[in-house]
C-alpha cells in the first residue's frame, strides 16, 4: 500500500473526530469535540488560502491517506507561531541555591516557574497515527512531512520551533502531575481541564494558575516522578525529535508535566538538509528510498519515493510520482532517510 500526506479539507471532520476518540486523552490539539475540530479545519483552510508569504497566526492540518483507497489513517499539525491569541504557558524547571552561614551548607531547591518564554515559536504537534498502521515508517512520514512543509514555506514560520510531548497518563485517564499541582487550584480533574483547554483556550490558566514559583519538593511523590517524562507511546517520537536536533531545555507542559522539545528552525535536520531537484524521468529502475514532497500550500503532497540522481536532476519511481502528482519537469523537495 502507498500512502501520502496532503492538506486537510472540510470533508476530513469525520476522520479527525474518529481519530480523536482513539487518542485516550491528553491530545490538546486533537480533542474529541466536533465543534472544536471544525474550528481547527476552518483555521487550517484559512492558513492554506492565505497568499502572503509572511509569518502569521496560522495552523496547518495535514492528513495521511491511502493513495489507492483515499482512506485517512493519520494526521499532524503545524502552528506558525504560538501564543498570539492567548499566552502560551510552560513550566520552566530551575534551581534556587541558598547558603546558610551558620550551618555552612548550601541548599539547592528545584522549582517550577510559570513561563511564556516560548511565545512566538512555531510548533509541530497534533500527530496521531491509527493503531492499525503503526508499522512501515508511517509515523516517520507524518512527523517529517511537517519539516518539508516548513522548508518549502519557510517565510511563514518562526526562527524557533517546539514540540510538546504528552506526559504520563494513568490507566484511568488522569495525570499524576495535574493531580499533584494544578488540580488543587482548579477544582477539576485532568480530563475536564484538558477538554476545556482544547475547546476554550488558555485564558483560564492565566486567571487561576499560581504565578509564584512552585518548590518541586512540596509536590507529591507521584507528581515529582513524572516531571519531564513522555508518555510511553511518545518515547519513539522523542527519539525522532532528538534525531532532528530538538533538545529538552527544561520546559514542561503545565497540564501533564510532559517534556517540551525545542530547536532552531533552520537547524532541524530535515529542514537544513532538504534538497529541491527537477524530475528528469519517471521509471522503476531503482533508487534510494527517500521522503519527497511537492506542491504549494493546499496542493502540498508528501510521500516515500525511490529516487536516484541523473542528468542534473532526479529520477523518481512511478508510485512515488503518482502519490505526489508529479512528472518529468516538475520540482520536488526531498530528504534521505536517517
Amino acid at each position: 500500500m502507498n500512502f501520502r500526506i496532503r492538506a486537510a479539507n472540510d470533508e476530513d471532520l469525520d476522520h479527525l473526530y474518529e481519530m480523536a476518540k482513539l487518542t485516550g486523552g491528553g491530545f490538546t490539539n486533537l480533542p474529541a469535540d466536533r465543534r472544536a475540530l471544525r474550528r481547527r479545519l476552518v483555521q487550517s483552510g484559512a492558513a492554506f488560502g492565505r497568499a502572503e508569504e509572511t509569518l502569521g497566526d496560522d495552523v496547518f492540518v495535514l492528513m495521511l491517506e491511502n493513495v489507492e483507497t483515499a482512506e485517512v489513517r493519520g494526521t499532524c499539525q503545524i502552528f506558525s507561531q504560538v501564543g498570539q491569541k492567548h499566552p502560551f504557558y510552560s513550566y520552566r524547571i530551575g534551581t534556587l541555591s541558598q547558603k546558610s552561614e551558620e550551618l555552612d551548607r548550601t541548599f539547592r531547591a528545584e522549582m517550577l516557574t510559570l513561563s511564556t518564554d516560548l511565545e512566538g515559536a512555531s510548533e509541530v504537534g497534533g500527530l496521531f497515527l491509527h493503531p492499525g498502521e503503526r508499522a512501515g515508517g508511517l509515523g516517520m512520514l507524518l512527523a517529517r512531512s511537517r519539516y518539508l512543509f516548513i522548508a518549502m514555506h519557510r517565510p511563514r514560520f518562526a526562527d524557533r520551533i517546539l514540540a510538546e510531548l504528552r506526559g504520563i497518563i494513568d490507566e484511568a485517564g488522569g495525570s499524576p502531575f495535574w493531580d499533584g499541582l494544578a488540580g488543587r487550584f482548579f477544582g477539576m480533574n485532568f480530563q475536564d481541564a484538558d477538554r476545556f483547554n482544547a475547546t476554550h483556550g488558555h485564558q483560564f490558566i492565566a486567571d487561576l494558575f499560581p504565578k509564584h514559583p512552585i518548590y518541586v519538593a512540596m509536590l507529591t511523590e507521584s507528581a515529582r516522578s513524572v516531571i519531564g517524562l513522555p508518555h510511553p507511546s511518545g518515547r519513539a517520537a522523542m527519539r525522532m525529535l532528538e534525531n532532528e536536533g530538538f533538545a529538552f531545555e527544561n520546559y514542561i507542559d503545565i497540564f501533564d508535566g510532559g517534556p517540551t522539545m525545542t530547536a532552531r528552525t533552520d537547524k532541524v535536520r530535515s529542514i537544513a538538509e532538504a534538497v529541491t531537484s527537477r524530475v528528469v524521468a519517471v521509471d522503476d529502475d531503482g533508487g534510494e528510498r527517500a521522503l519527497a514532497a511537492a506542491g504549494h500550500l493546499s496542493n502540498f503532497r508528501c510521500a516515500f519515493a525511490q529516487l536516484r540522481t541523473a542528468g542534473g536532476g532526479v529520477v523518481i519511481d512511478r508510485a512515488g510520482a503518482a502519490a505526489l502528482g508529479v512528472g518529468e519537469g516538475d520540482d520536488i523537495t526531498h530528504i534521505g532517510r536517517f
